[in-house]
């Protein structure tokens, strides 16, 4: 055996030193038999890690050699990817006017602690479905269970906070919007499972590969969240509203049009400036709002706008603006999809979010509102018989203890938002991480050279705020 220089144990004792600290947090010390790997690499070298080096081909050293490089590159953002931060680009208005669509997050994995992979097989840096190629880009084994190890705190009232998209544990690949559940309830599970033509292939994913959303969390577990006239109370009392928090509203001018200038004061992208006193299919709604017909006979130019306190102040003081109606939600479909609770948007609830730990009686508004939670979320089988008694894995109960905390997030921009209004509570497991930076912010109306680069934005942190 040859003589083990100073080098080769100064190397072994750092990366052994790391490896050890990362098998304790990672709580799972089986990981340490991994430090023979180690041992070998830099002492025994039973296995030739190294033998590309000495190839006489120079040609086949240089094309090993990157090779190399490669996978060492794809190992370590592996690793980044999943134990420390990712990247996140926004791409909807839900979080207007606190996170624009174009912004680009740092988000950290480490703010509540990073999970252990439910698939751990699968490409950095592609959540679920390879570009072009348009296949799966994980492997469905194996597959893991929960578990999260110690991060720098806990998920907080207001944080911004990114997550696996929970009713997207089931996806029509045609047809991801609006989610699976909400389809079946509009089309009919038989209509959409005889279309793949239409709805396309129906498919399942584990949790960390459903899609990543951002909102605000706005109820934690143990809470009772209700809405009122689109003011949010938890447990009776009224919270605080976001700063840049932003409602639609119907916006009736003289017939002068709002300008490009004073669009922008505004903060209104063109995707969000919508003309619908010219659109037929809005006029029964226009006169049942309040709005009449000029002497012509026809409506005013009326806007369909998304605006926050502010812009509100400032479109009241356009002297060509007659009236501001803000908009009210009366038809929209909100959880439990297909129980009749009498909610809507904008006011909703009480609704109780469960916490790990906590038992509920098993009534029909219960089943309503948590069978998600315990059959979809927490893996177990539920059956109501005939005569009214439940079956949770096959056994007679009456009452239902929650394994998982879960939260209740909301966007900003709360009338343009597919929230837990709409899909219903995000289980711990789904939870992803804490946008902390924005590290570029695109204008998609405006070109590269032209302000499309919002550089008032770039290495800004991510506050509550």
């Amino acid at each position: 055996m040859k003589t083990i220089t100073k080098r080769q144990w100064l190397g072994f004792g750092i990366w052994a030193t790391l490896y050890i600290l990362f098998s304790v947090w990672m709580e799972n010390l089986w990981l340490l038999f991994g430090l023979i790997v180690l041992a070998d690499i830099y002492f025994t070298k039973f296995i030739p890690w190294g033998a590309w080096k000495k190839a006489k081909n120079k040609r086949v050293r240089e094309i090993l050699e990157g090779i190399d490089d490669i996978l060492f590159a794809l190992i370590a953002v592996y690793l980044i990817n999943l134990f420390v931060f990712q990247n996140y680009q926004i791409p909807s208005s839900s979080l207007e006017k606190t996170l624009l669509v174009g912004d680009f997050l740092f988000v950290s994995k480490l703010s509540y602690g990073p999970r252990v992979p439910n698939t751990p097989i699968s490409f950095p840096l592609v959540q679920n479905t390879f570009p072009v190629l348009n296949c799966k880009s994980y492997t469905e084994w194996p597959q893991w269970g929960y578990k999260r190890v110690k991060g720098f705190g806990t998920v907080k009232r207001n944080d911004i906070v990114v997550f696996n998209f929970p009713a997207g544990d089931t996806v029509a690949l045609r047809m991801q919007n609006p989610d699976f559940y909400n389809l079946i309830h509009k089309d009919g599970r038989n209509t959409i499972l005889s279309h793949p033509e239409i709805y396309g292939e129906v498919i399942h994913r584990p949790v960390d590969r459903r899609e990543n959303y951002v909102k605000r969390c706005i109820g934690l577990p143990g809470d009772s969240l209700c809405v009122i006239d689109n003011q949010v109370y938890i447990n009776g009392e009224k919270i605080k509203n976001p700063l840049n928090m932003q409602f639609n509203y119907y916006v009736e001018t003289d017939g002068t049009p709002i300008t490009e200038e004073q669009f922008r004061a505004l903060g209104i992208s063109k995707s969000d400036r919508a003309v619908i006193s010219t659109d037929e299919a809005y006029g029964n709604m226009l006169t049942y709002m309040g709005f009449k017909p000029n002497e012509h006979g026809r409506f005013n130019l009326i806007y369909h706008l998304p605006l926050t306190e502010k812009a509100l102040a400032l479109v009241q003081r356009i002297s060509s603006v007659k009236q501001v109606k803000i908009e009210h939600d009366e038809w929209s479909d909100v959880y439990p999809v297909g129980y009749e609770t009498g909610w809507d948007r904008d006011n909703y609830g009480p609704i109780w979010i469960p916490a790990r730990g906590a038992t509920i009686d098993l009534n029909p508004q219960n089943l309503a509102l948590y069978t998600r939670c315990i059959v979809n979320y927490e893996n177990n089988t539920l059956q109501v018989l005939p005569d009214g008694k439940t079956l949770i894995n096959g056994e007679p109960a009456t009452t239902y203890t929650f394994g998982y905390d879960y939260y209740f997030m909301m966007g900003d921009n709360r009338h343009n938002s597919a929230d837990s209004r709409a899909w219903g509570f995000v289980p711990e497991d789904h939870i992803v991480g804490k946008p902390l930076l924005i590290w570029l912010s695109l204008d998609k109306d405006r070109g590269l050279f032209n302000g499309g680069i919002r550089w008032n934005r770039m290495f800004r942190t991510v506050s509550a705020d």
